[in-house]
């Protein structure tokens, strides 16, 4: 049987946001309570009161307590350059026994052109391709026998230098996308690899989600 306390849990485990406000002590208790009655109640199947649940609120804990972390902070502080790229395309094409030799003839003409953004991601059953918007047409041309699901333009990218050994740091990306979210920045596409995050979003966006990023260095 479940208590109040741990269905308290489960909800704020699902409700990011709502948990960290709760942490951030930027939240009304007894309202908070009030809206958590009615789903409690159903989830131990008999009333409950107010005061028992604001009870488990005052008392909940933040279990991983990311922000607070050393190494989390350590590692936001020795974050490197964090470069912009706008004017980007991103492709998404079903996957096919060919679509490894298209990308093949495309990864030779751009090793010739270092100015070029350019990232492959391969999924189970289609991949992505983030391209400069110059070379739309380059793309359109090599990938021409491919089955193409979406084609998306005005994408900008946020790639951020990270330090090594980032991948041991559990919640380092956590709080990337949870700036991000706060700042109302949708993500389109991530990219990483094991020192660096390529984040793409839309144009319009990119001076908040430059500015959101920044922000965490300090």
């Amino acid at each position: 049987m479940k208590t109040i306390t741990q269905c308290v849990e489960e909800i704020l485990v699902q409700q990011s946001f709502l948990e960290e406000a709760l942490q951030r002590k930027i939240i009304n208790y007894t309202a908070l309570a009030e809206e958590l009655r009615e789903p409690i109640s159903k989830m131990l199947r008999k009333p409950v009161k107010v005061g028992a649940i604001m009870m488990a609120l005052r008392r909940y804990q933040n279990p991983s307590n990311l922000r607070s972390s050393s190494h989390v902070k350590g590692a936001l502080r020795q974050m490197g350059d964090i470069t912009l790229k706008s004017n980007l395309f991103a492709f998404t094409f079903k996957n096919s026994v060919s679509l490894i030799e298209s990308h093949r003839l495309l990864l030779d003409y751009v090793a010739s052109n270092s100015h070029v953004f350019y990232a492959f991601t391969r999924g189970l059953v289609e991949s992505n391709l983030m391209i400069s918007g110059s070379e739309k047409e380059k793309v359109d041309e090599v990938f021409s026998e491919e089955i193409l699901l979406d084609r998306r333009g005005d994408l900008a990218a946020l790639s951020v230098q990270l330090p090594q050994n980032n991948y041991k740091i559990a919640g380092l990306y956590y709080q990337f996308f949870k700036q991000l979210a706060w700042s109302g920045v949708t993500v389109y596409e991530v990219v990483s690899t094991s020192n660096e995050i390529t984040i793409l979003v839309e144009d319009a966006v990119i001076e908040k989600a430059f500015s959101a990023i920044k922000s965490l260095k300090n």
